[in-house]
């Protein structure tokens, strides 16, 4: 008997640590130029030399074990990184156009061909990604590798480099459950008749990918960025009362999204439609900003000063100052937005936007004290 209590006095304990240790997974997604397997075994080798030096300074980190663990668990970073490589699905585009370049040979000079050549190595798959049914084939399998970890229980941060900040900054937008429908369907003015439907039906909060779900149809995105119910009242009442379904088929797993790092990131220059005054995000755009600070997402962006392409994608604020732009309060914040462009790699500006990895402890140092001081300015009202 008394062997009986003692085996089951030890797995107990067993599950109790088990249960008590809160496990993250870091994803890495790749940037442009990446499409071949030169590319891809660059990539691959240089994430996974990095991750481990990163992994370490995450994990003898006081203030991120407070942010990034629950309380009363053990944080546990996984040992191997998770790799999201979508270099391969630009190649036949690239493949393409290069033939097409080859074909301007003849009847170029040399210096335009180069140019030509050059300029299409380096800008392609940064374009190819822009494209909306390129991306949405992307993000869809990105949803799909966060959700394999969340099965596993883990939660996840995603690293964008380069053009991969493109994906992170849409997953979010578009992916998150940062959408009340009651508020939404209000703040864009449905009928009486549908308001009432939506009182006595509450429904999870939802994503923009969930609404915009060909079979949802609840609304569309106009090439504006203002977002048009259905028109068709029935239609839209009855898919509604599915929207649920959509969710969990399309948006990301409920809280396990826990922070994105952007890097080497060229995203205000191909997204610079949104200080646009006739591109319309504004009610949107301040759900996802309120979700990621009630939700305690951190969204930092690190760029080498040396780096040609990394460009600061915003103004650092107080919390005070955020609250105050967007006209809105949050509740009990504990997010991070917060940029740091002013790391010094220590590298000559041709080669920093692909020297991130190189420069492994100066930049995994970037990044946990861009978490640290980030905390620490925007909460902190006496910190300039």
């Amino acid at each position: 008997m008394r062997k009986i209590c003692l085996f089951i006095l030890i797995l107990f304990l067993t599950c109790s640590c088990a249960f008590a240790q809160q496990n993250v997974s870091f994803v890495y997604i790749n940037g442009s130029n990446n499409n071949n397997a030169k590319m891809a075994n660059w990539f691959d080798k240089g994430v996974k030399d990095f991750h481990k030096v990163l992994r370490q300074k995450f994990l003898t980190n006081k203030t991120i074990q407070k942010y990034l663990q629950a309380e009363s668990e053990q944080l546990n970073i996984k040992e191997d990184p998770i790799i999201f490589f979508w270099g391969y699905q630009s190649k036949q585009d690239l493949d393409f156009l290069k033939n097409k370049l080859e074909l301007s040979k003849a009847v170029s000079s040399s210096g335009a061909y180069i140019a030509r050549s050059l300029f299409t190595q380096c800008m392609h798959d940064a374009i190819w990604i822009q494209k909306p049914h390129h991306m949405m084939l992307v993000l869809e399998k990105l949803n799909e590798t966060v959700k394999k970890e969340a099965e596993e229980g883990n939660h996840v941060v995603l690293y964008g480099y380069s053009a991969g900040t493109f994906i992170t900054y849409e997953y979010l937008f578009r992916n998150l459950r940062y959408i009340n429908l009651e508020e939404l369907l209000k703040n864009y003015n449905a009928n009486e008749e549908v308001m009432k439907l939506v009182k006595n039906n509450p429904r999870e909060n939802t994503c923009i990918s969930a609404l915009l779900e060909n079979s949802a149809n609840i609304g569309t995105i106009s090439q504006s960025g203002k977002f048009l119910l259905n028109p068709n009242i029935e239609q839209l009442k009855e898919n509604y009362l599915k929207i649920d379904d959509y969710t969990n088929k399309v948006c990301a797993p409920k809280d396990k999204v826990v922070g994105v790092v952007n890097y080497a990131s060229p995203l205000p220059l191909f997204y610079s439609d949104l200080a646009d005054d006739d591109y319309d995000q504004n009610y949107t755009g301040t759900e996802m900003i309120k979700h990621i600070y009630e939700k305690g997402i951190f969204f930092l962006t690190i760029n080498f000063r040396e780096d040609p392409l990394g460009i600061p994608t915003n103004s650092n604020l107080k919390i005070s100052e955020i609250k105050e732009i967007l006209n809105t309060d949050f509740d009990n914040p504990q997010g991070l937005i917060y940029d740091n462009s002013g790391v010094w790699s220590k590298r000559p500006f041709p080669m920093a936007h692909t020297s991130y990895w190189k420069a492994k402890n100066t930049f995994a140092k970037a990044i946990v004290n861009t978490f640290v001081n980030g905390y620490k300015f925007q909460y902190d009202e006496s910190t300039k």
